[in-house]
Formats: C-alpha cells, structure tokens, sequence
C-alpha cells in the first residue's frame, strides 16, 4: 500500500530538487527604509541579471507567506530564465492578510504596508540597480487586493499590475480590515465612483498609470464574482475608455476563459466554473508585463508605450470571438437597483431593475447593468 510516508519522502524530495534547479535562494531584506506597520521582506535575485533588472513585487494570500509564495508560483524559475528580481513581502498581522482599507495604506506615501512595499521597490532601485521603469507587481486574494492598492497609491512606481481573484481599489476602506459589502460583491458604485477611489489615491497625480490586469473565477464565494465587473468600471473610467472590450477573445488562454480587452491598459479574465481563487498563470503575467521575451544580460525589449488616460472612451471594435453565454435564471428575488448588475455570463441574481431603470448590456455578453 501507498504510504503517507512515502508519499512525505516525495514531496520534500521533489520540494529539495525545485529548490536546487535554481541559481539562487530565497534571502531575506532587512533596514530598506520607511516600514510603519513592520512588513517582512524577501527576496529572490538569480545569478544572471538582465541589464537593468526589472523588478516584480509578488504578494501572497491571506494565511500565506513570503515563503508559501517563493515556493507555490514559478516566478524564481522565470527569474532565472529572464533576469529580473522578485520580492516578496510578508504581511505583517498574525493572520497574513494584506492591509488593503486603511486610509494610510490607500493613500501615497501615506503608511500601511503599502508604504512599506514600496520602500523595498525604492531601495532596490537605489541599491541594487533596478529599472525603475520597469517595476510590476501581481499577487493572489488578498495579495491581489494589495496590487491593486499598489497601482492606485503608487501609480508613479508601478508599470503595470496583474491580480488573481481580488477586488477593486479601496473596496474595504474602512475601519475593518473585512466587510461582507465588499467581499459579497454588494458594494455597487458607478464607474465614475470607483474612478475616483482610484485617483484619490494619489491627488494631482498626472503621469502615466500602470495598466491592470486582473483574473477572476465565476463560482468564487470568498470574494464574489461581482467584484471583477467592478474592477472593470473602475479602471475603465480611470483610463477614460470604454466598458465595451475592444476585443472578446473565448477559450483563452483556457477552454473555459474568456479574455476581454478594453483598449491596451485594461484587460479582464473570466474562468468558468473556477472559484476562489483562480490559478496564477505566470507566462501570461510576465507577457502582459512585457517581459516574455526578456534575456540575462538585455534590457526590456522595446515597445509601445501604454496610453495615458484620455477624456473621451476609446474607439472601440467587435469582438472577434464571442466569449461563451449563460443564459440567467428568471429573478426570485428583489429588482436590482441603479448601477446593479441584472445580466450577463455566468450571473444568477436579479434580472429585473427598479423602475425606470433598464437592464442592459454594457459589456456584452459578460455584464448588463441596470441603467
């Protein structure tokens, strides 16, 4: 019979050769500079640089660690195969989730462990020769969340985000670091709204924003799907774009995702039937991160820039895949009310709105809103 402790000697056999299939170890970073709420620090530098390195923070989940992190994604072995560095922070609270509500954490230079993030970003641009040009960050649930902290609090150090199963910025705010409004996808504002969440973040900011991209799971009952339809009103009026994607792309990069791109700074991923929380696909962060074809010893390949916010939404096209439809169940419960979703790929709730209010389709056929 399979014992469990053969089962144990594999495990930590296969845990031993990840570990020594790489050119480098998990070090830890102490003294980087301003750390008000003492987050841990981490960091992982392969042998063959790029030249500069670029810089990805990578944050873990609630109950996870810096460590859990290293060794649960594949971004150490990508490391080694591009150059770039990656940190990865500790949170600092006994349960290991991310402050994503205080006022400090959402506000630029302000504190929280945000501040704390990005004083190590800082002191490996200083010390370590990163390219400050090109720093990124991703994470999973509550490391998702704290991504999007980052590109909304920090968006004059990110280059872009990629988040897996999160929420939108300043969701949570508030004087509890868990609330069921948010979490339940309850917390139902209008793109202006959210927009605003977002810029205040950082007041009188007028650079260049990070772009967002953000995976998110049909069936998730930790953090309801409500979210990601939010996160796309919220960073589609901060890039003054279109709820309508510029392209719908099904089957990508699985056969039950679908891919939805709304100009070239925001792009929003749907898995079906995927709950909480939907599996980090590296290869495909670090291609939207512009990395994919990254060298030791090269610098970040040459592209386009990503436009900065504009005034008017942009031009927008079909989609050139429909992604798959679900037809929503008759609604049992109340209308919905203005800004609500009423509609759209995988939903079940209310189909109806309060009077006068339509459903209709805003990002057909992933979100109808009551309008």
């Amino acid at each position: 019979m399979f014992s469990f402790k053969i089962f144990t000697a594999l495990v930590l056999a296969a845990t031993v050769n990840y570990v020594q299939a790489l050119s480098s170890t998990l070090q830890q970073l102490t003294n980087f500079g301003t750390n008000p709420t003492n987050v841990g620090m981490f960091y992982y530098r392969p042998t063959k640089l790029a030249n500069p390195p670029p810089l990805i923070v990578a944050m873990h989940y609630c109950s996870g660690t810096a460590q859990a992190y290293f060794q649960g994604t594949s971004l150490a072995q990508l490391a080694d195969q591009h150059g770039f560095i990656v940190l990865y922070p500790n949170a600092p609270t006994a349960g290991g989730c991310w402050d994503v509500h205080t006022d400090a954490t959402l506000t630029h230079n302000a504190g929280g462990d945000s501040l704390g993030i990005v004083s190590a970003v800082r002191f490996a641009i200083a010390n370590w020769g990163v390219d400050a040009a090109n720093v990124f960050a991703t994470g999973t649930s509550s490391g998702a969340m704290m991504t999007n902290v980052l590109m909304g609090a920090y968006p004059d150090v990110f280059k872009a985000g990629s988040l897996y199963s999160g929420v939108p910025y300043a969701c949570f705010q508030g004087p509890n670091a868990w609330n069921s409004q948010c979490s339940q996808g309850q917390l139902i504002l209008t793109p202006q709204q959210w927009g605003d969440r977002v810029r205040n973040g950082y007041p009188g900011f007028t650079g260049t924003r990070p772009k967002v991209q953000f995976w998110h799971g049909t069936i998730d009952t930790t953090l309801y799907p409500q979210n990601f339809w939010e996160e796309i009103k919220q960073w589609t009026n901060v890039f003054g774009v279109s709820q309508t994607p510029s392209t719908n792309l099904s089957g990508n990069p699985l056969p039950n995702y679908s891919r939805a791109s709304f100009g070239d700074n925001v792009q929003g991923i749907l898995a079906q039937g995927v709950g909480h929380t939907v599996p980090e696909r590296e290869t495909d962060t670090l291609e939207w991160f512009g990395l994919s074809n990254l060298q030791p010893g090269q610098g970040v390949p040459s592209q386009a820039p990503p436009s900065g916010p504009t005034t008017a939404p942009a031009t927008t096209v079909p989609p050139t895949v429909a992604p798959p439809t679900s037809t929503a169940p008759p609604s049992n419960g109340p209308a919905a009310a203005h800004w609500a979703q009423c509609g759209g790929t995988g939903w079940t709730g209310p189909t109806t709105c309060v009077s006068p209010f339509v459903c209709t389709p805003v990002s057909p056929p992933f979100y109808s809103q009551c309008l």
